[in-house]
C-alpha cells in the first residue's frame, strides 16, 4: 500500500508539472447494491446522491483524482435460513470515496469531446446505520462491526465535456467484501457482500 502511495504521488507530481489542469465542484446519482453470496437471501438497489470535487491533469491523456462524498445500503431479506427464523435489515452506510481514474479523449471537437475511464476507488465509511425488522428468534444478525470500515472498487465508464459541464457514467465494481461471514444464531453465514451498481455524475470546471 504504502509503494502504491509513493507511486501515485510522483504520477500526479509529473502531471502537475507538465499537464493542462482542470478542476471544480460536481454532483451525481448513485444506483448501488451491496450483493450477497447466498441464492435465499435478497438485496435491492439503493438510490442516493453524490457529492465531491474533482481535478483533471492532462488533455489527450489525463489523470482525474477526485473526492466524493455518497450514501449507499439496501435491505437484506431472508424467509428462512434451516430452522432459524426470517429476517429483514436495512443497511445505511454513509461513505466518503476517493477514485483516481486514467482517461483518455476519444473524440476532440474543441466545444465538445467524448472521453473513456477507468480506474480504482477507495470507500470509507464514516457511518453505519443497521434498521432491523424485528420477528422471530433472532432480530440483528448483521451488527455493525460486521462491516468493513475500507473497502475497494473499480470504476470503468465513458463521459462528454461541453463547455466547462462534463458529464460521467461509470459501472463501480466491487473488489473485496464488505461483509464478510458473519454468525447468525450460532450458525456462520457467508454473505461476501460487494458493492456494484452505476454512477451518473455531472461536473463544472471552473477553470
Amino acid at each position: 500500500m504504502k509503494k502504491t502511495l509513493i507511486l501515485i504521488f510522483f504520477v500526479l507530481f509529473g502531471f502537475v508539472l507538465n499537464a493542462q489542469i482542470s478542476l471544480g465542484p460536481k454532483i451525481g446519482y448513485t444506483t448501488l447494491k451491496l450483493s450477497v453470496d447466498q441464492s435465499d437471501i435478497t438485496t435491492d438497489m439503493k438510490n442516493n446522491f453524490l457529492f465531491g470535487a474533482f481535478v483533471r491533469l492532462g488533455k489527450k491523456v489525463y489523470l482525474q483524482p477526485e473526492i466524493n462524498w455518497y450514501t449507499s445500503g439496501t435491505v437484506f431479506k431472508k424467509v428462512s435460513i434451516g430452522s432459524l427464523s426470517p429476517f429483514e435489515q436495512e443497511v445505511t452506510l454513509r461513505n466518503v470515496q476517493i477514485p483516481v481514474f486514467v482517461g483518455l479523449r476519444l473524440i476532440d471537437l474543441k466545444l465538445v469531446n467524448i472521453r473513456a475511464m477507468a480506474g480504482p476507488t477507495a470507500n470509507i465509511v464514516v457511518d453505519k446505520k443497521i434498521e432491523t425488522t424485528q420477528t422471530g428468534n433472532y432480530t440483528e444478525p448483521i451488527k455493525e462491526t460486521d462491516i468493513k470500515d475500507l473497502h475497494w472498487g473499480f470504476q470503468l465508464g465513458a463521459g462528454v465535456d461541453v463547455l466547462m459541464f462534463t458529464l460521467d457514467v461509470q459501472y463501480m465494481i466491487g473488489l473485496n467484501n464488505l461483509i464478510g461471514t458473519i454468525d447468525v444464531g450460532g450458525s456462520p453465514v457467508q454473505f461476501d457482500s460487494k458493492k456494484n451498481g452505476f454512477v451518473v455524475s455531472l461536473g463544472w470546471k471552473i477553470f
